[in-house]
Formats: structure tokens, C-alpha cells, sequence
């Protein structure tokens, strides 16, 4: 049964409103109403006396264990950032300034999520934003986790309720896990040092002090002053370069929560590739860039319009990074950093951008409240990615491109157990417990099935489109938990609500989410049979004891997209070792993908080269590990050299002596400990 019940509140901007508040009966979760930032704008999905009635969202009650922050007590209106770039020294000076409202009576005591890695030197705060004159608050740190401690600020006397006052702080950042200096030689150029931040999920607090949650959003804008020949970019709508003393002047108009924050600073040029987008790269790979993207990206934000509503973030530039970057990609808003290894020269790669635009609407837009739920991220970006690639791209390359993520969800639930608490959609993260050491292919995958499921309920992609375009905008700029997303969804779909589509035996909601294990429900990909299955059959020709040339020549590869020839080099893996002859042979038949940029190609060239200790393909192994630092590629290469022989064994050992230094910190502590 369902009931609505009126509760009574106060605004953040101090108008008194009735909220209705609706419980299923699948729902435990009580509700608190809070109004989203863009509360008073007309939505199309909303009648008129829906706008009456303000937004209550579950996530209000909702717990993040990994914040020390007093974001329920208060909130943070806007945040300014005065940073000046020190590369000599490794360090950012800052001057943060904070606007600040009480949200509950008798505060007398401000926390705020900061890292040992920050230098604090003085707190101010002032009750009045006309005037200069700021107080001094005393403060201290005190410990919280491995990955942060808490600042206290204690003020002479308490705030109350709608209380408004500024909170300055002067400090340094220096070498902490989210600001990741970078000598030369780990960049492309090898001339110029390079600085870049990573907040996701709980590091920008080294930073600067914040409310380190996705549960709360904020605007902000900042200064950034740098040295001469360096450009500073940053996540935001605005920006503009003050030449007269180097410094770039940022702001976002949209709120974000704390993890989007992100700045990179370096030796860094430009180039249109489309009417709001350009690509940001060091000088020796622009034109590289520009080719590959030139025209493409625009396209993918069409379709995502068209099919989850507007792009509400003005720009869509993209940030290459450095060779040592060690991730695929970081959906900062406005501004994506992505990995070199994009640039494959053909565009082979280029549509893998796809996901990082999709978390415009979703994970940016609409936000997890915590990272207990990261599914609601990443779950509903691959749905969405594979919903613009089906358009695209035809339903036979979109489900040969979600079977290799099955693949890769199947391979992960091999290595843990399918029991193991990491795959539940919701993961109940201990107090302390890192919730980067929770990352795994579950909330990506299984995710992608769950959403995939409540498609399949709706019995027709159109409603399921509405639906998605309709859930961003209900909750866009607000975070969620998994109750928002699903109440939502039963109360847009009633047929299914009436039906209790919740509760069938074996696929309740709540057993998706709170169950581990493999997906009760697995969305059709017998399209992509017309594309795997020809790769399956080649493969079996490559493992047969004789070789049978003529028909394997009558396989015209060359004419295969991306992911058809991934599935193939996949499936020579799973039969490798091959009989005797056939790697040379191979590597023989298809120079086009043995001397690929392609990196998805290259990987696993080296894999198969090791697992078949081909040893005339070491040379391409080396190759490959010097010229990128990605994680996912990295560390896959270096487990199959230290578990093949005693050859590869020391072709490991003598990779990464010459190599480490090029290396992010986290991989190169990561490649130590495979090597031990």
C-alpha cells in the first residue's frame, strides 16, 4: 500500500512548504524533504500542482560513512578558490573562501573533510559580506580515516537556523593522493612539469577543505595564477586568461558536488573540434587530437540530447592527458580528462568517449548520494552509452560491445566468488573502509543489467526513453539513492506499480540490490551473434592442431570494426596456448593489428605474445608499456609476465626498472606489489 503524508519545512531560502511524501511498501528508507537547487524552474514533466508541491528525496536521511563533514548541519552556497601554482616546490597556495548557511539551531562547531597533505595556516570567518572585516576561529585537525582527517572550526558562538557568514582558510596543498605532480619525463612533451587533480571518489579534500560527499552540490569559481608558458583549465561553465600576471579566472554556474572539481595545469594548447567543444593537449599531440575528434564529438552530444534531455552544461571540452595518466577517464563537468591512449590514429577508439559524455546526465547531472550507490552512476551511464551506440552504431556492435563487458563482469565474479559483498549493487561501506578499494566491474555491469531489466519491464524502448529523459530532469543538479531512482520509476510506470513488478519472485528490487551475485536478469545480446560468431570460428581455425590457411584466408578481417576484433584476440586468449607455429603464423597473417595505436589491440597482442612466450613479440610488449601508464592496461601485462616463466619473469623485472619512473605513484606501487 501506498500512502501520502504532508510534512512541514523551511526552505533554504526561508520559505515555509508543505512536502507529500510517498512510501512504498518496497521501500524501509523514512524520507526528510529538502528542495533541489533548480526547484522553482518549470519542468515539462511536471502539471501545475506538482509544482506546488516541493522535491523530497530519500537521500536527505541517507548515511556517508567516508565524510567527517557537517553538511547536514550546514550548507555550503558557493566556494571561491585563490590558488597559485608553485612547481619548484610541488605546492598550491590557496586562500578558500566559503559561503556558508546554518541549517539546524546551536552550531557551534564546523567540520570540514581535509587531508594530512594540507598545510592549514589561519581560519577566519565574517557575518557581513560587505564589509573586509574578518574575525579570527581557532581550529585543529583531528584524525578520521587513512584516506582524511576532520578540521574543526569552533566559532565564539553558536549559528542558528538561516544564520548566513563567510569562512575563509589560507593553505597549501602539496603532494597528496588528489594532486599528482608530474616531472617531464612523465609527459608527453618531456620538457615541461605538469600538475593535474583527481578528485573521485573521497581525494580532493587534499585539495581543499570541503563537504568531501556526492551527497551535497555547490557552485564555485576560482584564480588560478601559474607560471609563464603554462595554461590552466578547470571543470567550469566560465573562464577567462588574465595575462597580465598569468592567471586564469574560472567559475561554475552549475552546482556539483566536491569529486568535480578539477584542475590540470601545463604545457597545454587548443583546438575547435566542434561548435562547443575543443580538445586541450600538450603542443607535440594537438594535431593528433584534432583528427581524431574533429566532427565526432558533436554527434554523440546530439543523440544524448535527443535522447536524455539538454545538455545543460554549455561546453564539452576534453583534456588529454599526459601518457601517465592512469585512468581511462574522469567525467569532469565541462571539461573531460581522458587517456592518450584515445588516439589511435583511425578513430578506432573514439566513440569509448561516449560513456564519459553520458555521465552529463547521468552521475554529474543526477548524482549517487553516496558511494554505497555508486551503481546509479556508473549502471545508468553504460545503459546510456550503449543506448547512444545503438543508434549509432546498429544493435549488432552495441551488444558484441556489451558482451565483452559481461565478459569482463564474469571474469571479476570468477576471482572473488560470486558471494563476495563487492557484488551487491548497493555495498554497505564499513566506517574507514576506502571507497576506491571498493571499485570493481559490479555497479558497471551488473548495473547495466539491473537498468537493462527495468527497460525490459516497460515493454517498449519509447516509454523506457520517456522514462530516462523524465528521471533526469525530476532530479537533475540533486543526488540520489537507489529509493529515489525506483520510486520514481513505479510511480511513472502505475501499470507496473499495480502490477508489483517490484516484487517478482526472484527479481525484486531488493534482491538486485542487496544481493550478490551474478544478474537474475540478462538483457538479449543474440544480435551481436552475426558479429561474434564469425570470431568464435576463426578463433577455433587459429587453436586447431593443423593449420588450415585457405580458410582461414578466406576471413577478410581487415573489414571488422573495433569491438569484432577484440572479441576475436579475446577468444585466441581463452584457447592460448596455441600449437606449436601458429603465434608466428598469426602475427604473419595480421600486421595491420600487431603494428596497431590502437591500445585496446595492443593489449592484448602483448598478452597473447606472453601467454605463448612468443619472445620475437617482446620488443612489442616493452613498446607497449612505455609509451602509456594506463591501469587498466598496465597492470594486466605485468600479472601475465610475473605468472607465465622464468623468462617473463625477468622481462618484467627489466621493463619496469626502465620504465617506473614514467608511472603514476598508485601504479607503480600497485607494479611492485605484482612483482613481489
Amino acid at each position: 500500500m501506498t500512502t501520502r503524508t504532508p510534512i512541514s519545512y523551511f526552505t533554504a531560502e526561508g520559505a515555509r512548504c508543505v512536502s507529500y511524501v510517498t512510501t512504498a511498501d518496497f521501500v524501509t528508507v523514512s524520507l526528510i524533504s529538502r528542495t533541489s537547487v533548480d526547484m522553482q524552474k518549470r519542468s515539462p514533466f511536471q502539471s501545475e500542482a506538482e509544482m506546488d508541491v516541493p522535491l523530497a528525496l530519500h537521500s536527505d536521511n541517507a548515511e556517508d560513512v567516508a565524510t567527517s563533514s557537517s553538511f547536514r548541519h550546514f550548507r555550503i552556497k558557493h566556494f571561491n578558490l585563490d590558488l597559485s601554482v608553485d612547481f619548484d616546490q610541488r605546492k598550491l597556495r590557496s586562500t578558500e573562501t566559503l559561503e556558508l548557511k546554518c541549517l539546524q539551531d546551536s552550531q557551534s562547531e564546523l567540520c570540514l573533510d581535509v587531508h594530512p597533505s594540507l598545510e592549514l595556516h589561519e581560519v577566519a570567518y565574517s557575518t557581513d559580506n560587505d564589509s573586509a572585516e574578518w574575525l579570527k576561529a581557532e581550529f585543529s585537525t583531528k584524525e578520521f580515516t587513512s584516506y582524511g582527517m576532520t578540521l574543526v572550526v569552533k566559532f565564539p558562538s553558536p549559528w542558528k537556523t538561516e544564520d548566513e557568514f563567510r569562512l575563509s582558510i589560507k593553505y597549501v596543498a602539496t603532494d597528496g593522493p588528489g594532486v599528482c605532480w608530474l616531472e617531464p619525463g612523465q609527459t608527453a612533451g618531456k620538457i615541461k612539469p605538469y600538475v593535474f587533480t583527481q578528485g573521485q571518489a573521497v581525494l580532493n579534500r587534499s585539495l581543499f577543505p570541503c563537504f568531501d560527499t556526492p551527497a551535497v552540490k555547490s557552485t564555485y569559481s576560482a584564480s588560478v595564477q601559474v607560471p609563464d608558458g603554462f595554461t590552466a583549465v578547470m571543470s567550469a561553465t566560465k573562464w577567462e586568461h588574465r595575462k597580465a600576471d598569468n592567471t586564469f579566472l574560472f567559475s561554475m554556474e552549475q552546482p556539483i558536488p566536491s569529486y568535480l572539481v578539477a584542475l590540470a595545469v601545463g604545457d597545454l594548447v587548443s583546438a575547435e573540434v566542434g561548435p562547443r567543444t575543443r580538445v586541450w593537449t600538450e603542443p607535440c599531440l594537438l594535431q593528433a587530437a584534432q583528427k581524431e575528434y574533429d566532427g565526432v564529438i558533436e554527434e554523440f552530444l546530439v543523440v544524448g540530447e535527443r535522447l536524455f534531455g539538454p545538455y545543460v552544461w554549455g561546453r564539452y571540452d576534453v583534456l588529454f592527458m599526459p601518457p601517465s595518466f592512469p585512468f581511462g577517464g574522469m567525467e569532469n563537468p565541462c571539461l573531460t580528462f581522458v587517456t592518450p591512449c584515445l588516439l589511435a590514429g583511425d578513430r578506432s577508439l573514439a566513440d569509448v568517449i561516449v560513456h564519459e559524455i553520458c555521465h552529463s546526465w547521468f552521475g554529474n547531472l543526477v548524482t549517487n548520494a553516496s558511494w554505497g550507490d555508486f551503481w546509479l552512476n556508473e549502471g545508468f551511464t553504460m545503459y546510456a552509452q550503449r543506448r547512444i551506440c545503438k543508434e549509432l552504431y546498429g544493435e549488432a556492435y552495441t551488444s558484441l560491445e556489451a558482451a565483452t563487458g559481461r565478459a569482463l563482469l564474469r571474469q571479476h565474479m570468477d576471482n572473488t566468488g560470486e558471494d563476495h559483498p563487492l557484488n551487491k549493487l548497493r555495498l554497505k561501506i564499513e566506517p574507514g573502509v576506502d571507497p576506491d578499494d571498493t571499485y570493481n566491474e559490479t555497479p558497471y555491469e551488473k548495473g547495466f543489467c539491473f537498468v537493462s531489466y527495468l527497460a525490459h519491464l516497460t515493454g517498449d524502448q519509447s516509454r523506457f526513453d520517456a522514462f530516462l529523459k523524465a528521471y533526469v530532469d525530476k532530479f537533475k543538479f540533486c543526488s540520489v539513492v537507489a529509493e529515489d531512482a525506483l520510486e520514481f520509476y513505479l510511480d511513472y510506470f502505475p501499470d507496473l506499480k499495480e502490477k508489483e513488478v517490484h516484487k517478482i519472485k526472484g527479481l525484486e528490487f531488493d534482491s538486485w540490490l542487496n544481493v550478490s551475485g551474478w544478474p537474475p536478469y540478462l538483457p538479449d545480446l543474440s544480435p551481436g551473434q552475426s558479429l561474434m560468431k564469425p570470431a568464435q570460428q576463426l578463433a577455433d581455425m587459429w587453436a586447431a592442431q593443423c593449420l588450415d590457411m585457405a580458410a582461414i584466408n578466406t576471413v577478410d578481417v581487415r573489414q571488422w570494426k573495433t569491438y569484432q576484433t577484440i572479441y576475436f584476440l579475446d577468444n585466441i586468449l581463452k584457447r592460448s596456448p596455441l600449437p606449436r607455429g601458429a603465434t608466428e603464423k598469426l602475427e604473419e597473417q595480421y600486421p595491420h593489428i600487431v603494428q596497431s595505436n590502437n591500445a585496446e589491440l595492443r593489449l592484448r597482442w602483448a598478452q597473447i605474445v606472453l601467454q605463448n612466450q612468443h619472445e620475437p613479440g617482446y620488443q612489442h610488449v616493452r613498446d607497449f608499456l612505455n609509451s602509456q601508464g594506463k591501469q587498466k592496461y598496465t597492470l594486466p601485462v605485468y600479472r601475465a609476465m610475473w605468472n607465465t616463466s622464468e623468462g617473463t619473469k625477468a622481462l618484467a623485472t627489466e621493463i619496469f626498472s626502465h620504465t617506473s619512473h614514467q608511472l603514476h605513484i598508485n601504479v607503480r606501487n600497485y607494479v611492485r606489489k605484482i612483482l613481489t
